[in-house]
């Protein structure tokens, strides 16, 4: 769906384009890697390990814009997570995690492919996963109006940070990101995963024909099959749902039996996601294993993919843009923060993507 950058917009100028096959798609991935250590610290892993979890995960300092004029937080103990897939400009392999050979963010050196915002509600029952389109058009602080992707290159986390508070009056409470190394490195820790294809379409970029049907995916072909947009429903709208279609299907293998009642299993999963994730410095230890105990009844059926309200597509210049409905967003970004999502999507308010098979 979108066109060439134009490079008369305000979005920066890029560097050299890294291999396709790692551009990444999986701030998703994210998700699964805090979900997993959560669930490290609540199934009696010993205290050594959980050190060791903790050594792995890469800090950022400074993630957040100044406190002045932020939005308020979430009442009781609800919390909003920034979740974001870097789409890296470089050729160095790795941008997050522990094992990085680069800073998480450099100025015109990676974007926020994948941007999702994560409710935590009060009660603990269920999470709630909201995604924007990469290609949202919105006004970033100092910029004008640009693609929501591009804050993170023009300004890093306090930018993107801010941006999303802006758009939505919600307050970002942590923040978290991933690259394509860590994404792969995750999925084949857990011996892959499944996802349910409904029609047999084919990616043209990649040359892969996707049969209608039931689908084993490693690493590599997962990376394929969520960042495909191409023959797609809505093009990256489509692709939305395939990168929720798959996080479903990692939370789901996560907390199966034969992952927790592997503790060899498990901890290959836990350090291929601590080493991979990089998060704001506010998320110490003890505040996952605190986390995991107040959502440990939390299934994967419990998770709820949403996609902010779309008015529609269009382009400014060159660039294919998509258009955020405002007024249908307000009553979501309400919820959030208001701690009230599970009404807004009961009362009509909202629709629940259905995600266990997807084109």
């Amino acid at each position: 769906m979108s066109a060439p950058a134009d490079k008369t917009s305000l979005e920066p100028e890029d560097p050299p384009r890294a291999p396709r096959r790692r551009r990444l798609i999986q701030v998703l991935l994210a998700v699964a890697a805090l979900v997993l250590l959560a669930l490290g610290g609540a199934t009696g892993l010993v205290l050594e390990r959980q050190r060791a979890y903790d050594r792995n995960i890469q800090r950022i300092p400074g993630a957040f814009p100044a406190e002045a004029g932020r939005p308020a937080r979430a009442p009781g103990h609800a919390e909003n997570w920034l979740l974001i897939g870097s789409d890296r400009r470089t050729d160095q392999a790795s941008s997050t995690g522990r094992d990085a050979d680069q800073p998480p963010w450099r100025p015109g050196a990676q974007r926020a492919d994948t941007i999702m915002l994560v409710h935590l509600p009060a009660d603990h029952r269920r999470a709630y996963l909201v995604s924007f389109p990469r290609d949202a058009w919105v006004p970033i602080q100092g910029h004008g109006n640009a693609k929501l992707n591009a804050a993170l290159s023009l300004g890093g986390p306090p930018l993107l940070i801010a941006t999303v508070e802006r758009l939505t009056g919600v307050h970002v409470d942590h923040f978290a990101i991933l690259d394509f190394e860590g994404f792969q490195s995750m999925t084949d820790a857990l011996g892959g995963v499944e996802v349910r294809v409904t029609h047999t379409v084919t990616d043209p970029a990649r040359h892969v024909v996707w049969a209608a049907g039931t689908h084993h995916l490693d690493g590599a072909r997962a990376l394929d099959f969520v960042r495909q947009r191409h023959h797609l429903p809505g093009g990256d709208l489509g692709r939305i749902r395939r990168q929720q279609a798959f996080l479903k299907a990692l939370a789901g293998q996560v907390v199966a039996r034969g992952t927790l009642a592997n503790p060899l299993k498990l901890n290959a999963f836990l350090e291929a996601s601590t080493r991979a994730v990089s998060v704001d410095e506010s998320l110490t230890i003890s505040r996952l294993r605190s986390m995991a105990l107040r959502f440990r009844s939390v299934r994967a059926s419990d998770v709820a993919f949403v996609t902010a309200p779309i008015a529609g597509t269009g382009a400014e210049g060159r660039q294919s843009v998509v258009y955020l409905d405002h007024v249908k967003g307000q009553r979501l970004y309400r919820a959030l923060r208001t701690d009230t999502v599970e009404g807004y999507l009961t009362g009509g308010g909202g629709t629940v993507n259905q995600v266990d098979q997807v084109r």
